[in-house]
């Protein structure tokens, strides 16, 4: 019932979204697929519609929510991007959940979707050898329908406004660290989905309170299906069987990661813009606990930070897993 009615409502959103440039009827059987919504991120979408064009990605589905930053412009203009644009609340759109669902719904069945964020680049096994459609073929024949990546924070060494980021700049050339460890995991029990949370915005930003740090678990790879729903962002999924990416009975399962470039110099900004605006979860308790962290420039290196090599590191890590893929 209750995947129903997050279906109904997505098609009652459907309303507030009005195209730019609707080129879907380009999108071919078997193509796979970006879903994104975004505002006011044109200093990163160059090198996002880039590294997943290079992975092999064949069409973008984009939610503009108001930007007026020339980003709207930029997406219009690219022949494998379907744009729409919204000045509609992004809090009563369930943090963008509602369009996003209804684009997937219409668009995506049949469809691997990968739906992520503009600062969220995606890493699999064999990433650096093989396109994103070999991992897709590969769950395919394994009868796998959904494929986990858990988001990791990146940042850079020294404070985050020391080096200023361009656009089309590939955010990894700064931020390049991440933690290797720090991070609690529990199962919900609920939908079934484990639930994760640590790294550097849990020690820099929530010490005091760490159960309020943001979740880390996400579900963004999914053959889609039009009866499928996202719940809360890519996090949690219905039906429940689809958050199922892992093996309880202690085996290992194929997992990836996003790398999560959030912490550059153009966040404080960012943090400051949310707070105006007032559009995210818990009166965006989490912007403000960044934007009250980021007034001294903050430098979350620590002495346990790793570098960032390749995907191959962070299986050794045990960050990710190439399971049973040979």
């Amino acid at each position: 019932m209750q995947r129903k009615r997050w279906r109904i409502r997505a098609f009652r959103k459907r309303r507030e979204l009005r195209p730019v440039a609707r080129r879907t009827d380009t999108i071919r059987p078997g193509a796979i697929l970006v879903f994104s919504t975004f505002r006011n991120e044109a200093v990163r979408l160059p090198h996002f519609l880039g590294y997943y064009r290079e992975i092999g990605v064949d069409h973008f589905l984009m939610v503009d929510n108001d930007s007026d930053d020339g980003g709207r412009e930029y997406l219009a203009s690219q022949p494998d991007v379907s744009l729409w644009t919204t000045g509609a609340s992004y809090k009563r759109a369930r943090f963008g959940v509602d369009w996003l669902n209804w684009l997937l719904l219409k668009y995506g069945h049949g469809h691997w979707a990968l739906t992520v964020d503009p600062d969220e680049l995606f890493v699999y096994p064999f990433c650096d050898t093989r396109p994103v459609r070999a991992l897709t073929d590969w769950l395919d024949a394994s009868s796998i329908r959904s494929f986990s990546a858990m988001l990791l924070d990146m940042y850079p060494k020294g404070g985050i406004n020391d080096v200023p980021y361009e656009p089309g700049q590939d955010p990894l050339e700064i931020a390049s660290w991440f933690d290797a460890g720090n991070y609690s995991i529990y199962r919900n029990s609920r939908y079934g989905n484990l639930w994760i949370q640590g790294g550097p915005r849990m020690r820099a930003f929530f010490a005091d309170e760490p159960w309020r740090a943001p979740a880390l678990n996400k579900i963004p790879l999914v053959k889609w299906d039009r009866q499928y729903a996202y719940v809360s962002s890519t996090h949690t999924l219905l039906p429940r069987g689809l958050n199922q990416v892992y093996d309880e009975w202690g085996g290992e399962k194929a997992s990836g990661l996003l790398l999560h470039t959030k912490f550059l110099s153009t966040f404080g900004s960012k943090a400051r813009e949310e707070i105006e605006r007032g559009q995210h979860y818990a009166a965006s308790r989490e912007y403000r606990a960044y934007a009250e962290g980021l007034t001294d420039n903050p430098d979350l290196w620590c002495k346990w930070s790793e570098k960032y090599i390749n995907w191959r590191q962070l299986e050794i890590l045990g960050l990710m897993s190439k399971g049973n893929w040979a």
